[in-house]
């Protein structure tokens, strides 16, 4: 226990990462690329490194996954990169990253898109683009204009970013660097390399930006004998250039010996140890940081993880530099090289005060008792669409499914909302869809006030409004205390009972049922009618919203959900999106998200989209149907594992569905949470009526799926097709999950077919008699959640023609 006051320090310090570069689309950016140095031609060999199987297995671990490539590829490929990325940097716990997007690629994410999962953003700016310009003719003008043109065309940069071999100003040097063409070009001219790196400098120098340099290994190309720091002595000397800061990154791994004698004599020298870890073994980590702390002063010794391409390259670098900050201290305090103290303190500088002081950041000061310099920053950060976003919507769905949302100006979010959240009425959760207003047994007033959290994962730029963000939010009493009616915490609460007591991870994907409408004057009064008549899966049908879908599916893609298929339905004016399946806490994000996008497109085209189940009570009904399986360690554990199954389902899948059908009566009362909802769950209409099962049975409200490229024998998910579009899909998927937890017997699946509830009454009293679904949803909510369900049959059963109402709720 004597080390657990440093280990606790370090374990929760959030990180400044001083240099790392942008992540890459999914399908460009495979994890072997990422956490292997290796070249193209020598990539096979990576998986048998030691740093390379601890890093997968570490990842796998995080994943939950079995330990291989191929299993961790797939997991990442069904999550998507927005959920992997979530998961990965709530797990570093990084609060500032400074990126290097000089590469000049067409796949990688912009530095706002990494704004949504980390607070603060900077740029790093190669010194290639300076040396673009340089090149192309600005040699020839005075080196005061080439300082103005450099700063006026990159403005919110300041730092210097150098790539080559550090024989500049000694032997010969080289460089890479990418034009117009996109092409890399080896320049080895060295006369020609030092007039750029010389006007480099005289840029840091003039407007105090310091200068990262590569130092010891890294790409295949650069000559490690020249990449020893010692080269740089020269440069050191020159006296035009002792005011500049230079940052030595990697470590200068295999000269970190070296790094830490020039960090120790030169006042100008810093160090930086990125790339080092997690590249190395745990001994080459531990060994190349202790090294560096040697004879270099703690003050002087910066965290970076170089991360590349993949949100993994940035939890295993700040993972492993804890890891490996922890041991150095411990045993420099073992040594008596230092105290207790002195230990804590220098984690702090070595994670976060260091880069914050060197590089002028102006965030986290009084967390860390920091006293800001009296200079301004000169760092311009990115906080998500900083150019043009004036207002962010927080978004929640409440008990009755109805989207809600608060919007702020974006400068207050960032600084007050993002870590404030902002205030709500108890009674915000206990209203209908017909009154705004606290209905009657739900144990919610207007008395009290919770925090609307901001989840910042979610956090997106509305690709309908330019200038203008979304953000999904928690429950909180106060900030950090999950509130017990919050419906996303719900899901979670839930999903990790499947997870610690089963190991099991449940994905779920949506089919979104909807009408278009628009706007008709009959005898003098408006009203809302199908734009068209078309049959199912007309071809015409499409063709007549073709281009009302194509801007839909590209806003989706922007938000990084995935669509599969769209066609017409069989209702006037219907139609259907089919989602892809991922985890269903991130599952029932999209798809707040898609009916968010479809209404307001449609919107935006004159039209109305609306979810409601019974739109018109002589036409077909809509749902949204979800499609669910079960995952553990990577791999689809709801299909049989072999023909000897009957069904196609493991056993765990048979029990876990079985547990769904028998809870399906009180499950009604959440996923088809309005009395119209009935009025579509009726025989021979698509939607279930009957409490049954069937393998490809769209007439069984629980049907099991074969899609493409499974054998006919197995089946890889089931479908509830009673689920609809006025539900929280976060509630409805936690009771899903309840069901499931509850394994019921196989054999209930064969049998007699009893009717499910026909009206909402009959499916609320099955709820209130379900003690399971009590149980693991919280007595809490699921009071709410019937005094909700019990105002809405009151409103309709005195309102008969108040459903048409709904169009403009759902």
């Amino acid at each position: 226990m004597e080390f657990a006051e440093l280990r606790e320090t370090i374990e929760k310090i959030d990180v400044v990462d001083s240099h790392a570069h942008s992540i890459l689309h999914l399908d460009s950016s495979p994890l072997i690329n990422s956490l292997s140095l290796a070249a193209a031609d020598a990539l096979s060999f990576a998986p048998h490194s030691l740093a390379f199987k601890r890093n997968l297995r570490e990842i796998a671990q995080l994943y939950g996954t079995e330990s291989s490539l191929d299993a961790v590829e797939q997991y990442r490929r069904l999550s998507g990169l927005q959920a992997i990325s979530s998961m990965c940097f709530k797990a570093a716990g990084i609060s500032a990253i400074l990126i290097d997007d000089g590469l000049k690629l067409d796949n990688k994410h912009d530095i706002q898109w990494h704004k949504n999962f980390v607070p603060f953003v900077g740029r790093i700016l190669r010194i290639e683009y300076l040396a673009e310009e340089i090149l192309n003719g600005l040699d020839s003008l005075t080196h005061c204009y080439i300082c103005k043109q450099y700063c006026r065309i990159e403005k919110h940069s300041c730092i210097l970013h150098w790539f080559g071999d550090q024989s500049t100003c000694h032997q010969r040097g080289c460089c890479d660097w990418s034009f117009g063409s996109g092409k890399p070009i080896r320049i080895i001219n060295k006369s020609l390399v030092d007039h750029v790196f010389i006007h480099a400098l005289e840029v840091a120098r003039q407007f105090d930006l310091p200068l990262q340099i590569h130092t010891g290994f890294g790409e295949k190309y650069l000559d490690l004998r020249l990449s020893n720091p010692l080269n740089l002595r020269t440069l050191l000397e020159d006296e035009r250039f002792t005011s500049c800061r230079f940052v030595l990154l990697h470590a200068s791994y295999p000269f970190s010996k070296e790094a830490s004698y020039l960090a120790s004599v030169y006042p100008q020298v810093y160090l930086d140890f990125g790339l080092a870890i997690p590249r190395l073994s745990v001994h080459g980590m531990i060994s190349s940081v202790k090294e560096l702390l040697e004879l270099a002063p703690l003050n002087k010794v910066m965290f970076s993880t170089d991360a590349f391409a993949t949100p993994e390259t940035f939890y295993l670098g700040v993972k492993h530099a804890r890891e490996v900050v922890f041991s150095v201290l411990r045993d420099s305090c073992i040594d008596h090289d230092l105290s207790i103290t002195d230990a804590i303190e220098a984690s702090k500088d070595m994670f976060a005060r260091n880069a914050i002081q060197f590089y002028k950041i102006n965030i986290g000061m009084e967390l860390l008792d920091l006293k800001a310099r009296e200079s301004p920053s000169c760092m311009s950060w990115t906080n998500a669409a900083e150019h043009s976003v004036s207002l962010v919507r927080i978004l929640w769905v409440d008990t009755s499914g109805q989207h809600r949302c608060r919007a702020v100006p974006k400068k207050r979010f960032d600084n007050v909302v993002r870590k404030n959240g902002v205030g709500l009425a108890f009674a915000c959760m206990a209203m209908s869809s017909a009154v705004d207003g606290p209905a009657d047994e739900t144990n919610l007033t207007a008395t009290g006030e919770i925090r609307l959290m901001p989840d910042l994962s979610t956090r997106r730029e509305i690709p309908w409004k330019k200038q203008e963000e979304m953000v999904l939010a928690d429950m909180h009493l106060r900030p950090g205390e999950a509130w017990k009616y919050c419906p996303r915490e719900a899901l979670r609460r839930v999903s990790k009972v499947l997870k610690d007591e089963f190991n099991l991870a449940m994905n779920a994907g949506f089919e979104n049922e909807f009408y278009l409408l628009k706007k008709l004057e009959r005898d003098g009064k408006e009203e809302w009618v199908p734009i068209n008549s078309k049959s199912y899966c007309s071809s015409s049908g499409f063709d007549a919203i073709s281009t009302l879908f194509q801007e839909i599916v590209a806003a989706l893609n922007t938000l990084n959900v995935t669509v599969e298929q769209l066609h017409a339905e069989a209702g006037k004016g219907q139609y259907e999106m089919a989602l892809g399946h991922t985890a269903c806490t991130y599952a029932a994000d999209n798809l707040i998200f898609t009916r968010e996008t479809v209404r307001a497109i449609a919107n935006k085209h004159g039209m109305l989209a609306t979810f409601v189940p019974k739109y018109a009570l002589d036409d077909i009904g809509s749902g949204s149907h979800v499609h669910l399986s079960l995952w553990q360690d990577g791999k689809n554990v709801f299909q049989a594992s072999d023909a000897s199954s009957p069904h196609g389902m493991s056993k765990v899948g048979e029990e876990f569905m079985a547990g769904v059908l028998d809870h399906l009566p009180s499950i009604l009362a959440i996923i088809a949470p309005v009395p119209n909802s009935y009025d579509r769950i009726q025989p021979n209409t698509w939607s279930g009526a009957y409490q049954c099962w069937g393998k490809e049975n769209r007439e069984a409200p629980i049907r099991t799926a074969c899609p493409p490229g499974i054998p006919n024998e197995f089946v890889s998910n089931f479908e509830i097709k009673s689920f609809d579009g006025c539900a929280n899909p976060h509630l409805g998927l936690a009771a899903i999950t309840a069901a499931g937890i509850d394994d019921a017997n196989p054999a209930t699946l064969e049998g007699k077919l009893p009717r499910l509830p026909q009206p909402l009454s009959e499916s609320l009293e099955a709820l209130q008699e379900d003690n399971v679904l009590k149980a693991l949803i919280g007595e809490k909510l699921f009071v709410a959640i019937t005094g909700v369900r019990k105002a809405e049959i009151e409103y309709y059963s005195k309102n008969k023609e108040a459903y048409k109402q709904l169009i403009q709720r759902y």
